[in-house]
């Protein structure tokens, strides 16, 4: 007869297990724009505003990107920074507004417009203006259309609807109106001094819009012949004291000088340029005050040489051997005379290279007098700089000094004057930015006339623009400026009377930096930079609103009319047409009016600097908006580190001339993007990561995520590698937030406990959440998304994934309605509400998406939730000790368990009943106060008090805990699975005692 078979029942339908619908696969890219939509169709940046009505403002002030071409990774990198300080500020109780702009005027759009014309062979000055403009103004539109997508697609939230736009008619009225206000407070002014010139654009260009890329150019050696010297031995207090002064001394002293001026009358002065183009312009050469100086003779000469036996050059000692060597002589082949004191380099004269050449009319018979410039230097060339003022800042500063003549040989085309013998109409630069011939002229005639010492190739960093990637050359032409250290006529002097004086005040007192390093480069920039130069030579921006008197000169007081009234007559014009109304037929009669004879006046043509533009946008957006800022100022402004040359700079300059202080409070600045590799992007490389794409291929949570985990304030890089890193670490996030909504399912107010009446462990978890919640929001304040990130994702997956959970995923799935349980669940509720709001200003759709799983509903929506309020009761600092000790305990048995598990000792934790022995009286107490057992995870633990056993496991950082194994014994439950004595003895076959009672409360 056969022994009966006993069927052990199955209880899987008996667990409390997680129910969610939450997916493991998050599926961004084909989802997110369904939460774009949803945002939309329930207004969700109106009702923010709504719901933050009355709260305390904070305005994030965007720096408008050029509405010109798709997003790169830095607009996405700046876009989601943006976002998640306005986001977060928001869900700390703020009333954080953002209205996004967009930089509409300048040259990048115009000159897309004139590329049209010339593919189809037109000529743009045979349009009308207006007409022109409003292509401009349409290529722009069209632009912002494209740009405004490709923003929300990264989940940026603001007022897209009605965002500021530079070429508004509004603002183009109160751009005028900025302007104007320099006009009357005395600090325009026309002048004329060396700019950034692009001959390709035929524009001024400010320094921002100028890249540095290397050239190869012709290095040449010039000798200035000397014309006059004096001797410093003639100077008598100089060389003898009176009283041992005899007619033999004075005889001495005579003959001595006069060999020394010898010397110096047969010497040249060798001067050292990579811009040979600009020898005809030379006014004067400048030497070092410090530096030692001597004449050097010739000896002898190889074939091929420009240098002749007996020639004697004037050098640097540091550059001689240099110099000689360019000039084709070794070391024996010359010698040095002797030293040269810097009172006889103050009494020198030289002449110019060309000067006496035949068919050169006189241009160059002028003298050359030799200045002490602090800009010399001994690191290259000769000691000796070539100083044109018309075409350098070192040259134009010495010459204002000095009284030199400012030269207009160059034209707008960078070719010389019609006029200029030798040289005239060749260009330094040609119509397709190549080099034109201009340097090569001018060698070739120094060579005639034996004026070239040296000439060698060389690669340098030189000035491109940006935009048509030509070469950049410094001209001197009329310009529009700002004075900046001329007093301010306005009254508003708390910050200081000048426009420097005001910004280097504003920058130490009233802007906080983040990160502090902004503050010196900036205040570095102003302290040390020139007037701004306004004007550009173009056509579509807004123009300089102002007119001259013909006949007049700049320096004149009645050269720039000063009108109230034909002020707002264009304000008024420009607030109905926009600033087209400046180019229309009879504009100039309508604006002056009654107030000036339009015969006796010109207007000006000339647009203002499109960084003006954008410097002006605080007066049009904070100070004009509803929804701007009550005092007209920004809580921030938050660009690229190159702005500090740009945005950060003229925004600055601009409004300490028009208010009289900076118009924000603090400033934040970002890295570059580069690729994983660390190279700088560039198409012709094909390293570029655009946004788009990694948009589609991961979704843009990912790049949000990228963006956190980065420390923006250097250089970022991203690539697929580092992308798929952050993907790795956003799946074990998102599965944390899995694992909480299922635990969740069915969670009501009923099942809440209070935190008094918890178990330790979900006091202690209440605790470093409240611990944690204080590092968030300071993180959040201090816009450190990285600390913040760091900080939540090892929070979510060590302390809470690999501690908590894995502790109380019994408890969740076994007991029945337990204290233990509850609060499990209620814990997991607290968490659950902080986690989504912490979260959610760096991956707004992922959620949003665990918000509606668990919240569904029409107006719901994560982003409309501030982030919970903390009790302080719940900081336990002394629990938190006591938990210290027992996780390091926890973490002796789990390693010890681990060595029998890779051992196929045991297969499961719940096998084991380990020993472990316990020296520490203190953290004894401490494990059996909690249930030691559920803490490891274990079926049982036995718990001695003692000296460590020699054969017990040791973790090396937690001494003084030793760990025995040993296997559990009795039966294993078929419901928890724990190995326990007491299994089967119960009425639910093959169940513990905790598992029967639950199973019986079920059935009740």
């Amino acid at each position: 007869m056969c022994a009966e078979t006993v069927t052990t029942p199955d209880y899987k339908d008996t667990l409390n297990l997680p129910q969610t619908s939450f997916p493991m696969r998050a599926g961004l890219p084909k989802r997110e724009p369904d939460w774009l939509t949803r945002w939309a169709e329930i207004g969700i940046y109106e009702r923010l505003r709504e719901k933050a009505e009355g709260r305390e403002p904070f305005t994030l002030h965007d720096g408008p990107p050029y509405a010109n071409g798709h997003l790169h990774i830095g607009h996405a990198l700046n876009k989601i920074l943006k976002d998640m300080v306005v986001r977060s500020q928001q869900m700390m109780g703020r009333d954080a507004r953002y209205i996004p702009g967009w930089d509409c005027h300048g040259l990048p759009i115009e000159w897309k417009i004139e590329e049209k014309y010339r593919s189809k062979g037109l000529d743009k000055d045979a349009v009308p203006v207006v007409e022109f403009r409003q292509e401009c103004r349409d290529f722009a539109a069209g632009w912002i259309d494209i740009q405004r997508a490709e923003f929300q697609r990264l989940g940026v939230t603001g007022k897209w609807e009605e965002p500021y736009l530079t070429m508004d008619f509004h603002a183009e009225r109160v751009i005028a109106e900025e302007f104007q206000k320099f006009l009357m407070n005395g600090t325009l002014y026309q002048g004329s001094k060396p700019v950034m010139w692009s001959p390709v654009e035929k524009t001024a260009l400010a320094e921002a819009e100028v890249e540095y890329h290397d050239r190869q150019t012709d290095a040449v050696w010039v000798p200035f012949p000397i014309v006059s010297a004096r001797s410093a031995l003639y100077d008598r207090e100089n060389t003898i004291p009176f009283e041992e002064e005899t007619q033999q001394t004075r005889h001495d002293v005579a003959v001595a000088a006069e060999g020394r001026e010898a010397q110096l009358q047969r010497a040249k002065v060798v001067i050292w340029t990579t811009t040979p183009w600009t020898l005809p312009q030379n006014r004067a050469i400048c030497y070092g005050p410090e530096i030692s100086y001597g004449l050097y003779e010739v000896r002898e000469t190889p074939e091929e040489c420009w240098a002749a036996a007996g020639d004697i050059y004037l050098l640097a000692d540091p550059l001689a051997e240099e110099t000689m060597s360019a000039a084709r002589l070794e070391p024996s082949m010359y010698r040095r005379l002797r030293d040269v004191q810097r009172e006889e380099l103050e009494a020198l004269v030289c002449a110019h290279p060309l000067r006496g050449a035949d068919g050169a009319s006189g241009e160059w018979d002028f003298d050359v007098p030799l200045l002490p410039g602090e800009h010399v230097t001994d690191d290259a060339g000769t000691g000796f700089v070539h100083t044109a003022p018309s075409h350098g800042d070192d040259d134009y500063m010495i010459g204002r000094k000095h009284g030199l003549e400012m030269t207009w040989n160059i034209l707008d085309d960078s070719s010389y004057r019609a006029d200029l013998p030798f040289f005239a109409g060749l260009r330094v630069i040609e119509e397709n930015g190549k080099p034109g011939r201009a340097n090569k002229a001018v060698i070739d005639k120094l060579v005639e006339v034996g004026g070239l010492l040296g000439r060698r190739r060389i690669t340098i960093s030189d000035a491109h623009s940006w935009r048509s990637k030509a070469p950049v050359i410094r001209l001197n032409r009329p310009q529009w400026f700002a004075a900046i250290d001329r007093q301010v006529g306005d009254g508003q002097d708390s910050y200081g009377k000048t426009i420097r004086e005001r910004a280097l005040t504003s920058i130490d007192e009233l802007v906080t930096w983040t990160p502090p390093t902004g503050r010196n480069r900036l205040y570095s920039m102003i302290e040390a930079r020139p007037d701004w130069v306004l004007s550009r030579q173009r056509a579509w921006g807004v123009p300089l609103t102002c007119f001259v008197k013909v006949g007049a000169f700049p320096g004149d007081p009645d050269f720039l009319l000063r009108s109230e009234n034909v002020n707002s007559r264009i304000l008024a014009a420009f607030e109905e047409e926009g600033a087209d109304a400046w180019y229309k037929p009879g504009a100039k009669e309508r604006f002056l009016g009654n107030d000036a004879d339009p015969a006796q006046y010109e207007q000006v043509f000339d647009i203002l600097d499109v960084w003006f533009d954008s410097g002006s946008t605080h007066a049009f957006v904070l100070r004009d908006r509803a929804d701007g800022s009550a005092d007209g100022l920004a809580d921030l402004y938050l660009e690229g580190t190159d702005q500090h040359r740009g945005w950060f700079h003229s925004s600055m300059l601009q409004a300490c001339g028009t208010m009289g202080r900076a118009p924000y409070r603090a400033v934040l600045t970002h890295g570059f993007t580069l690729d994983a590799k660390g190279n700088k992007m560039s198409k012709s490389v094909g390293n570029t990561v655009a946004p788009e794409q990694v948009v589609k291929q991961y979704g843009a949570d990912i790049l949000r995520l990228w963006v956190a985990q980065s420390d923006y304030t250097a250089d970022l890089r991203i690539g697929d590698e580092i992308l798929k890193g952050v993907a790795d670490s956003y799946r074990r996030l998102r599965n944390t937030m899995r694992y909480m909504l299922g635990a969740l399912a069915h969670f009501t107010e009923a099942d809440r406990v209070d935190p008094a009446e918890m178990p330790e462990l979900e006091r202690y978890v209440l605790h470093r959440v409240a611990d944690l919640d204080a590092v968030v929001r300071e993180g959040y304040a201090r816009y450190d998304f990285q600390e913040v990130i760091q900080k939540v994702f090892t929070f979510a997956t060590v302390e809470l994934s690999a501690f908590y959970f894995d502790i109380r995923k019994d408890a969740l799935y076994c007991d029945g309605d337990s204290l233990r349980r509850r609060s499990a669940r209620t814990v997991l509720d607290l968490l659950f509400h902080r986690l989504t709001t912490w979260l959610a200003p760096v991956m707004v759709f992922t959620m949003e998406e665990v918000w509606l799983e668990r919240f569904p509903g029409d107006t719901s929506s994560v982003h409309l939730t501030d982030m919970p309020e903390t009790p302080a009761e719940w900081l336990d600092p002394a629990l938190a000790g006591k938990w210290a000790k027992v996780r390091a305990a926890r973490r002796a048995v789990t390693a010890a368990l681990e060595v029998q598990r890779a051992e196929k000792v045991i297969g499961a934790s719940l096998e084991a009943a380990p020993v472990v022995h316990v020296a520490d009286d203190e953290t004894l107490a401490a494990l059996r106060s909690v249930a030691f057992e559920d803490i490891c995870i274990t079926s049982a633990i036995v718990l001695s008090a003692g000296e460590v056993p020699e054969a017990a496991y040791v973790l090396p950082d937690v001494p003084g805990v030793g760990v025995v194994f040993a296997m559990a014994e009795g039966e294993k439950c078929q419901r928890c699975w724990k190995i326990l004595p007491d299994v089967g003895s119960h009425a639910y076959p093959g169940t513990c005692a905790r598992c029967d009672a639950a199973l019986t409360e079920a059935e009740g």
